[in-house]
């Protein structure tokens, strides 16, 4: 669990960030449910885009994709999410 602290720390990490997946049309596959977990194996931190318009849709993706790759939600601005999932053994240090 992320503390208030290490999520100010992470946005500030994330910010020059560019958004390294997108869920698209087709929504959460298998296929992006894998590419996320080697993305989040490489980086740690990434951003996500996910293109839908409504508000509540982009949340429920965003928790199905915490929830099946086992990241935390650092922060939700419009259709960018940043997630966190610290590899072993860490590389950023909070």
């Amino acid at each position: 669990m992320l503390t208030s602290q290490n999520i100010r720390k992470l946005r500030g990490l994330a910010h020059h960030l560019k958004p390294v997946l997108m869920v698209g049309q087709q929504g959460i596959t298998d296929k992006l449910l894998n590419e996320l977990n080697i993305v989040l194996d490489t980086h740690e931190l990434i951003k996500v885009t996910i293109s839908s318009t409504e508000r509540e849709d982009r949340h429920a993706m965003t928790t199905i994709l915490c929830e099946k790759s086992g990241a935390e939600l650092v922060q939700n601005i419009g259709k960018i999410s940043i997630l966190y999932r610290p590899a072993n053994p860490p590389r950023l240090m909070l």
